[in-house]
């Protein structure tokens, strides 16, 4: 017993003497090894950035300058050109109609859409049988009107030499049959004035062509009753042929020319062309402005200017096709002369009143201009620019004052020479 007891005391305090160490190294487990976890991923990362190797330094490249083709501003004579269109329409356009009635005994084979005619051709006939007898009885009337007539003449003859022969001083008209002369020759020149209606109204049972034209609508067929003055068909005149064209302000300046302008043989009016294409083919006419507008179109705050073209359907074109109505054409008119003019090539012209300018040190400037006139192909400007400066014609990318560019060799392909423009 006594050994058991003193082996369980000696058990007993070697188990209490493990306890204090195994509570030292939880507390190292859990305080100590996080320190020392961060101060090596600290260490770690120090040591990247002071073995991290060195970039390469690369020095600059100089600014590049941008290619860019030029032209030189020119002073010369120029005529100023203005640009419109309208639409080709016939200066006489009217509706047929006939002053009296009837049945439609004829209709001429021309009178269709489309047909042509010329003045004087017989267009439409009526059935004349009853204005033949209108005719007929008015002769008869007016044959009964000249027998009394002659009547009253010979018995008025007689009266007057039985008073010379019977009566003494002066004889009454009643007497001498005068007012009996009177009427019978009253009721003969109304019967005349009836035969002449009858004749009148015979005579328009036939309808002809007022004028050279064409046959734009037509309303009525052969056997058809009409009354006087119903429309049978819509007819224009090939004379003259014009178009209505819309001008500014500023076209009229460049024109030369006001409101209410008149065209007269001392001032015909400006040239124009017209032009379209018929068939593929480019078409061009020559003509005049004849008059313009007495005032403003209120709508569109336009003036209308009127070009016309003598005989349109004469094949005037140049390639010989006529200047048909309908036909939508573009106009350019010949305005007035502007002596010394600076001129430059329109793809000189950025947007509506700026070039870019290279000066003698191989920058760029921006200048506005004062545009008076431009076409596909030139613009005429009076301010902005001096004769032989160098303005840009080829499109340049990001455009910036006093950016360096190169005069690029005109002989060089565009793909070298010239740049997109944003």
């Amino acid at each position: 017993m006594t050994d058991l007891n003193n082996e369980f005391e000696t058990g007993s305090e070697s188990h209490m003497g493990h306890k204090p160490k195994a509570s030292l190294l939880k507390r190292f487990t859990l305080f100590v090894l996080p320190l020392l976890v961060i101060l090596g991923a600290a260490f770690g990362f120090v040591a990247l950035g002071a073995f991290k190797p060195t970039p390469e330094t690369k020095e600059e490249e100089g600014a590049r300058t941008a290619p860019v083709l030029v032209a030189s501003v020119q002073s010369r004579d120029v005529a100023l050109k203005i640009q419109s269109q309208g639409e080709v329409r016939p200066r006489t356009e009217i509706n047929i109609a006939m002053q009296v009635g009837g049945k439609i005994a004829y209709i001429a084979p021309s009178f269709v859409e489309g047909g042509q005619f010329k003045k004087g051709d017989i267009l439409i006939r009526l059935e004349t049988d009853d204005y033949d007898l209108r005719v007929t009885q008015a002769q008869a009337n007016v044959a009964q009107a000249e027998t009394v007539l002659t009547r009253e003449l010979s018995e008025g003859q007689i009266a007057r030499l039985d008073w010379e022969d019977l009566g003494e001083g002066d004889a009454s008209p009643l007497t001498l049959r005068e007012p009996q002369e009177a009427e019978a020759r009253a009721r003969l020149a109304s019967a005349q004035a009836l035969l002449d209606e009858a004749k009148l109204s015979q005579s328009r049972t036939v309808l002809r062509a007022p004028f050279d034209g064409r046959v734009l609508e037509q309303t009525v067929a052969r056997g058809e009753f009409i009354s006087p003055a119903q429309k049978l068909g819509r007819v224009y005149a090939i004379d003259i042929a014009e178009v209505k064209l819309p001008l500014t302000d500023a076209d009229l300046s460049k024109l030369g020319i006001g409101i209410g302008f008149q065209a007269t043989a001392a001032n015909p009016g400006p040239a124009v062309e017209f032009s379209a294409e018929i068939a593929g083919v480019q078409q061009t006419w020559q003509g005049r402005i004849v008059r313009t507008n007495s005032g403003y179109d209120a709508a569109t705050r336009v003036l209308y200017a009127y070009g016309a073209v003598e005989n349109p359907y004469r094949l005037n074109s140049k390639n010989g096709a006529p200047f048909a109505s309908g036909l939508f054409v573009n106009a350019e008119i010949s305005g007035r002369d502007v002596n010394d003019a600076l001129v430059i090539p329109r793809s000189a012209l950025r947007g509506n009143d700026k070039v870019y300018v290279v000066n003698t040190d191989n920058t760029l400037t921006i200048r506005t201009v004062g545009v008076i006139s431009s076409t596909r192909y030139e613009a005429v400007i009076t301010s902005g620019a001096q004769i032989g400066e160098q303005v840009i014609t080829s499109p340049v990318r990001g455009v910036a004052e006093g950016m360096k560019v190169e005069i690029a060799d005109k002989n060089k392909p565009a793909a070298t020479a010239v740049s997109t423009e944003n």
